[in-house]
Order: structure tokens, then C-alpha cells, then sequence
């Protein structure tokens, strides 16, 4: 018979199992590298301080760090340069940009790793490191998650990823333009849009089992598409254009509403939204996504600096797509990510170190007020499975 010490450290530790396969998980991604002195001018700090979290949001208004895992990676790109896999069994992480050294000064450079998380291992632990294309930015996997695809934006490029288990190849390369930052399955997996941002185009890539093809099919957006998003339905997909050269500038940027049911996609329209978006989420259930601006909250001294960003509430009624609220959030504002029931929003605020927790009424959204923090800067978050 089992002494009771034993049986109450039998319960702890599937406590802890348990607690560590909770569901839904998010994924952060801390940089450290990039900084602001006292006057808010930016700096290059030394590598080896970022980290790569793992989120359990089982209580949405108080989620909890399960994993802390010492990976480098950057704010240089859009905040998509992580992804959990559709059945949570593994995590990928691109590492765009590095610091070294040259003459004691720190000098950010690019670099060509992914990261290759098992997110079933308790903790979740690094399994492998892939060398793709230079500055390998925002991914995804598809909807099977069979595949991934990674958008190398120094080398103008988008890796194709064989996904089996833990065990993740690549298969191929497929030459785009420079630039391109950020890679979007659709819900069907038979395409993928890519930001091809300096060109102010999205390409259309065909998929068709585990071929990758781009047959030079682009849909023109407005200024610098950053990010992308396709609604549940797979009818539209939604840009996040980023406007000056991938910067604020104090004007007014937009959104491109695409048409991807048409045989030729194509814009509909552009919604406006306020300076420099840069993270954009949909919410899974497709009624509602939000564009979230970073309205000059890093350029202190500037005309148009404000003390925070902003998020752009857009609801979406079949085809029509319209700006219905804006909420302010915290400084240099990147990420956004919805849960997986589609009930709460979280923001990643640089500057601030933490989380904006919106919540979901509906077609509405309101500010629950709380905050998350994280031990570092938050440059990029994506959701788990529900």
C-alpha cells in the first residue's frame, strides 16, 4: 500500500501534468535586444535576453506562464513569427534578427533560424533548430497542420515545412519578391496569401497536398501590407496596411477588404484605421477583427506621438467590413490575438511589458480594464486550439 506521502505527490504531479495541457495556450514572444534610453531614442541591446512564453489562458482574465523558454527572437517584422500548432502538439518560432558586436558597438543583423517547440513535453521544451532563408518573419500552419510556411523577408522568400509529430523538414523555397513578411493559410488549405510589403501586393499562393506554387496571381492593397487575415468562412481576407515605409508617419492607414470567393481576388474596399497597424487578428467565429496601431506611441518628441496605441474594432456583416470603435491600449502596442471562443482579446503593448485583456460582447468590445504583465518586452503572440 502507497504511503500517503506518496499518494499526495502521485496528485501533485498529474496537478502539474494536468495544469501544463490545459487548454487554450498562447505563445509570446519577448525581445530584448530592441530598446529606448531616457528620451525614448532607440537602442540595440546585446543578445541572450529574449525568451519565447508559454500562456495558459484556462482563466482568461488571469493568465498564467506555464513555460519560459530562452529563444531569441525579434520585433523586426510583424508580430507573426510564431505559431502553435492546429492540434497543439508543437510550436514554431522564426528568429529574424541577431546582435553582435563590431568595435564595441551592438549591431542588429539578420539571422535564418527556426525554432521547433514540443508543446506536448512537460515543460513545453525546444526539439530542433532549422536554417531557412535570411530573416525568416511571419508563418503559418495550415489547417491540417501537415504543412507551414514561413515568409524569409531579407531573402524575398517562403519556406515550405513538412510537419510529421515533432519532426518538421523542409521541402522547398519558393521565390517571391523582397520584402515579403508574412505568410496566411485559408481555412480550406488550398491557398495562402503572402505580404509582399515594399510592393504593396498580396500574393496568392496555390496549395495542393503538400505543393506550394505561386503562379505570379497578386492582388494590389494600399500602402506596406504587413499582416493578413481570412475570415472562418474563407470569403474574405483582410490586410493590415501599414502605410510609411513600415513606420508611423501621424496619417491615417487602412485596411484592405479582399474578395476571395470571386475567380479573380480582388479589394473591395479600404476601411480606415488609425497610424501603423501591425498586429491584426480575426476573431474565429468571423464576426469581428481588430487592427491594432501603434499611432506613433515609440516616437517620443515627435508631432505626432501619443502616450499609447490603438486598436480598430472592425465588424464584419457578410461582405461589408466597417470601423466601429477604436479603444486605446498601451505603448508600441504589436500583437493581437482572440481566444479560441472568440470571448476575449489580447494586446501586447512593447513598452508597457504586458497584455491589454479586451473582452467580447458580441459584436462589441470593451476594455476589461486588466492588464497582464510579462517579464520582457512582447513582440509577437499567436493562439493555440481551443
Amino acid at each position: 500500500m502507497r504511503s500517503p506521502k506518496a499518494v499526495l505527490g502521485a496528485l501533485a504531479l498529474l496537478a502539474s501534468v494536468a495544469t501544463a495541457q490545459a487548454a487554450p495556450f498562447m505563445i509570446v514572444g519577448d525581445d530584448e535586444k530592441a530598446g529606448f534610453d531616457a528620451a525614448g531614442k532607440p537602442v540595440t541591446n546585446p543578445t541572450g535576453n529574449d525568451a519565447v512564453l508559454i500562456v495558459d489562458l484556462a482563466k482568461p482574465e488571469d493568465p498564467k506562464i506555464v513555460a519560459s523558454l530562452p529563444l531569441e527572437n525579434s520585433i523586426v517584422g510583424p508580430p507573426t513569427n510564431l505559431a502553435i500548432s492546429p492540434n497543439g502538439s508543437i510550436a514554431l518560432v522564426a528568429d529574424s534578427i541577431t546582435v553582435t558586436q563590431d568595435n564595441s558597438v551592438n549591431k542588429a543583423g539578420p539571422t535564418d533560424k527556426l525554432f521547433v517547440i514540443d508543446m506536448k513535453a512537460n515543460p513545453p521544451k525546444l526539439v530542433d533548430t532549422l536554417h531557412l532563408g535570411k530573416q525568416p518573419s511571419g508563418l503559418s500552419f495550415s489547417p491540417k497542420g501537415d504543412l507551414a510556411l514561413v515568409a524569409n523577408r531579407a531573402d524575398g522568400s517562403i519556406s515550405v515545412l513538412k510537419i510529421e509529430g515533432t519532426k518538421v523538414t523542409v521541402t522547398g523555397t519558393i521565390p517571391i519578391s523582397a520584402g515579403v513578411s508574412h505568410v496566411e493559410f485559408t481555412p480550406d488549405g488550398k491557398h495562402a496569401l503572402a505580404t509582399r510589403s515594399p510592393d504593396n501586393k498580396i500574393a496568392v499562393l496555390d496549395v495542393d497536398g503538400d505543393k506550394v506554387t505561386y503562379n505570379k496571381v497578386d492582388v494590389p492593397t494600399f500602402l506596406f501590407p504587413y499582416n493578413v487575415v481570412v475570415t472562418s468562412n474563407g470569403k474574405l481576407a483582410l490586410t493590415a496596411d501599414n502605410g510609411g515605409g513600415g513606420s508611423s508617419d501621424g496619417s491615417m492607414d487602412m485596411v484592405s477588404v479582399i474578395d476571395l470567393e470571386d475567380a479573380h481576388p480582388h479589394v473591395l474596399y479600404r476601411v480606415n484605421v488609425e497610424d501603423a497597424p501591425e498586429g491584426l487578428a480575426m476573431s474565429p467565429k468571423g464576426n469581428i477583427a481588430v487592427a491594432v496601431n501603434v499611432n506613433g506611441s515609440n516616437f517620443p518628441g515627435s508631432w505626432f506621438y501619443h502616450k499609447t496605441g490603438s486598436v480598430t474594432v472592425l465588424r464584419i456583416d457578410g461582405k461589408k467590413v466597417t470601423a466601429a470603435k477604436t479603444i486605446q491600449v498601451g505603448a508600441l502596442p504589436e500583437a493581437a490575438v482572440f481566444s479560441p471562443d472568440g470571448r476575449y482579446i489580447y494586446v501586447g503593448n512593447f513598452i508597457d511589458k504586458d497584455f491589454s485583456i479586451l473582452k467580447v460582447n458580441g459584436n462589441d468590445v470593451v476594455d476589461t480594464g486588466k492588464r497582464f504583465k510579462v517579464p520582457g518586452h512582447p513582440a509577437s503572440a499567436r493562439m493555440g486550439p481551443g
